[in-house]
């Protein structure tokens, strides 16, 4: 799919990934619905951009529904919804630590934010026989994320969805990529672009939103900005135990040189 001329509605694009790709999609000609929870944030990008922005909860169906339907009022019918909204909160101790309100929290941004946006828009996507969702996931849908449970496990949810639009409405007109990336110099990581310089497994999130535009321009369903997650995931089908045991020992490593390790420390050491 090109992007010129099309309307890009994409939610997270206050900062970040979102942010990056709002820019960059806006150089390829075309028109921008900016979304975001933070409503000045969402503004800012969008008077630079040139835009429109609407603030959003992503978790409320009906906000979501009402921030859809003001772009199409606005801007004329999606051709492409990026759902990039996502967060990051670790655990406090084992596997299960998380409350129940943090893993609602990450099922609600991280996959129902997803169906409620395709529950909207494939009616008309069908009907017209195009249409295009990027659904934001994370390595850790692929792989795991050591020390976030919910994140690992929603985030496995939402490339299972994405697999599933594509099965059922691939041949209905509908484009579907997901977008694994690995580590990236966002505020949600809690890393400045000035470390990616120096570390070769973490990326800017203008290098994440430039592989997202080389993916969906292929119609590739699977984005990898890092592509040496193919080689992580191709190990992991193979020899799940081998893996595993591969993943236990990173663990020991990061818990003995930071502590209690978060994503911000992991991009060292992969």
């Amino acid at each position: 799919m090109e992007f010129s001329g099309k309307v890009v509605a994409i939610t997270g694009a206050g900062s970040g990934i979102g942010a990056a790709l709002a820019r960059a999609i806006a150089k390829e000609g075309a028109r921008l619905s900016i979304i975001d929870r933070n409503p000045e944030a969402a503004q800012a990008v969008a008077a630079e951009v040139s835009g429109v922005a609407f603030s959003c909860d992503v978790t409320d169906e009906t906000s979501l529904r009402s921030a859809i339907s003001e772009t199409e009022a606005q801007l004329g019918p999606i051709d492409c919804f990026v759902s990039n909204a996502g967060l990051g909160r670790g655990q406090p101790d084992h596997a299960a630590s998380a409350s129940n309100d943090d893993w609602q929290l990450n099922w609600n941004v991280h996959v129902m934010a997803h169906v409620y946006a395709a529950r909207v828009l494939l009616p008309a996507m069908i009907e017209r026989g195009a249409g295009y969702f990027v659904n934001t996931a994370s390595a850790a849908g692929l792989l795991n994320q050591i020390g976030d449970a919910a994140y690992s496990a929603t985030k496995h949810a939402a490339v299972s969805f994405a697999e599933s639009l594509a099965i059922t409405h691939g041949d209905e007109g509908i484009g579907v990529s997901v977008v694994c990336p690995q580590y990236v110099a966002t505020p949600m990581v809690g890393v400045g672009e000035e470390e990616a310089a120096a570390h070769e497994t973490l990326l800017t999130a203008d290098d994440v939103a430039h592989a997202i535009i080389d993916g969906v321009r292929a119609e590739r369903f699977r984005i990898l900005p890092h592509p040496q997650v193919s080689e992580y995931t191709e190990l992991r089908a193979a020899d799940p135990d081998k893996w595993l045991k591969g993943m236990r020992k990173l663990r020991s490593i990061a818990n003995a040189k930071f502590g209690t390790p978060g994503p911000q420390h992991f991009y060292k050491l992969v």
